[in-house]
């Protein structure tokens, strides 16, 4: 996992705002989830109802974690998958190699997995000899770019059709035009189909873990989940352990709210339920089911300051809400998880020390929280972060000596008054059209330029207001 420093998100961020193109993708796809968010929960008669529902059966199953984490081992045994314990991403990456070399594999088809991404398995696949091929459309997009995913719902929510058709073209060695979508589907659909029934193994994510049965749920758009999960004779499912669900009435829960927060659907095209490996006289399936549950730091935070995040249902809601992300996109974070999700989580699952610039990659707006289906305080984790970096001295002396004064000025009122008083005056030859043009060196913001201070303060104008002057 890279790290992520200051600088290096500063740079990529700063990249990602000048690229106009970029820009129109990420506004457009953005306004889509959210516009599609509004109005699939207007539907449902008692939404809050139902997140506070949500709200308390996510809090309660993390209090009993390990309880409902072995029940789902042992009917997921009973119902004839295997199930395997990874304490870290090299332990679960072990675990898929093992089993595919068990089985001789050299293709892998993938649906779509955050937590693959997570441990970086495409990369231990090939260097095992094992080509893996991402079966989802956008995770395809992005494997073919050679780039991370930009979002978790929409993996390349960051093209443009003119890329995409650039991508494929190059694929099947013919220029594809970049306005015909149909025919663009029709390759990519002639070229997956042809991996599905060629592959040895299929690799899938999980949304839900179900206890009461030791059952898997995919939760997908397209039709190749179900076949990455059926036509290969082995089907391997890597699940964060926070993903259980006690009983199929509490997933249903999870399930309602899910695809009406990330894509403004009242339930996704395919939810699938996958539970052990194909019985006699079923038409497919696979002969062996595999479940890798995937610790890799999460244990740590269960009881933790930070358990709250275990809550986390990926479905993307706060990066389409953020403004943050709406300007920087995706790849500006540098780890998988991006938007305020991933400025929590991959700070406390790969060091806080190694992502110190995530936490500050917020404006603390609260969009995040408004949003979220589980209502977790995004916003109170990310100064709780804030907080350690100050704790933990990590932050540079200038950066900590500068929010010193800022701290003490903003402790005396009337020091306050003066000095904005003083800074209204003596940055008249630096203001231009409302903006400071401070050399680099002194400017806290890096490449963007600050406001200047307003000719009026608003305590002065609202003391006029009590004052019926105004």
């Amino acid at each position: 996992m890279s790290s992520v420093s200051f600088k290096d998100f500063r740079t990529s961020a700063a990249r990602a705002i000048a690229d106009v193109r970029l820009q129109s993708a990420i506004d457009g796809a953005t306004l889509t989830f959210r516009t599609g968010r509004v109005k699939a929960l207007a539907d449902l008669p008692d939404v809050d109802g139902l997140r506070d529902q949500l709200k308390a059966i996510r809090s309660a199953t993390l209090a009993r974690l390990a309880d409902h984490l072995e029940m789902f081992e042992q009917q997921a045994r009973a119902a004839g998958s295997h199930v395997y314990w990874a304490r870290d991403a090299a332990e679960a990456n072990r675990f898929v190699l093992d089993i595919a070399q068990q089985h001789g594999a050299k293709l892998a088809v993938k649906s779509k997995s955050m937590a693959t991404e997570e441990i970086h398995l495409n990369a231990e696949l090939q260097n095992a000899g094992i080509t893996p091929v991402e079966t989802d459309l956008g995770e395809w997009i992005i494997q073919l770019a050679g780039e991370p995913p930009s979002h978790i719902i929409g993996p390349a929510l960051h093209k443009t059709r003119e890329q995409v058709a650039e991508l494929f073209s190059r694929e099947v060695g013919r220029t594809l035009p970049p306005d015909d979508i149909p025919m663009l589907t029709a390759e990519a659909r002639r070229l997956l189909r042809e991996q599905f029934l060629a592959a040895d193994i299929g690799i899938s994510g999980a949304n839900i873990g179900v206890a009461e049965t030791g059952s898997v749920v995919l939760v997908t758009n397209e039709g190749n989940g179900r076949l990455v999960t059926s036509a290969p004779p082995v089907h391997i499912a890597i699940m964060g352990i926070e993903k259980i669900a006690p009983t199929w009435d509490d997933a249903a829960v999870w399930l309602a709210l899910l695809a009406r927060s990330s894509t403004g659907q009242p339930m996704s095209c395919y939810t699938t339920a996958i539970t052990g490996p194909a019985r006699d006289g079923d038409p497919d399936g696979p002969r062996e089911v595999y479940i890798v549950l995937l610790d890799n730091g999460r244990a740590d935070l269960v009881g933790s300051d930070y358990d709250e995040i275990l809550q986390c249902i990926r479905c993307g809601a706060c990066l389409n809400a953020c403004p943050v992300y709406q300007e920087v996109g995706g790849h500006s974070y540098g780890v998988p998880y991006s938007g305020p999700v991933g400025a929590v989580l991959m700070p406390l699952l790969y060091g806080l020390a190694e992502n110190e610039a995530l936490p500050h990659a917020s404006s603390l707006c609260g969009a995040c929280l408004d949003v979220c289906p589980a209502r977790i305080d995004l916003p109170r984790l990310l100064l709780k972060l804030r907080a350690e970096e100050v704790r933990e001295h990590m932050l540079t002396p200038q950066e900590r000596l500068l929010e010193n004064a800022v701290a003490f000025v903003l402790r005396h009122p009337r020091l306050y008054r003066a000095l904005t008083g003083l800074g209204r005056i003596f940055q008249r030859p630096l203001a231009r059209g409302g903006l400071l043009r401070l050399p680099r060196r002194l400017n806290p913001a890096g490449e963007r330029q600050l406001p200047a201070l307003a000719k009026r303060s608003f305590r002065s104008m609202w003391n006029e207001i009590k004052d019926g002057q105004l």
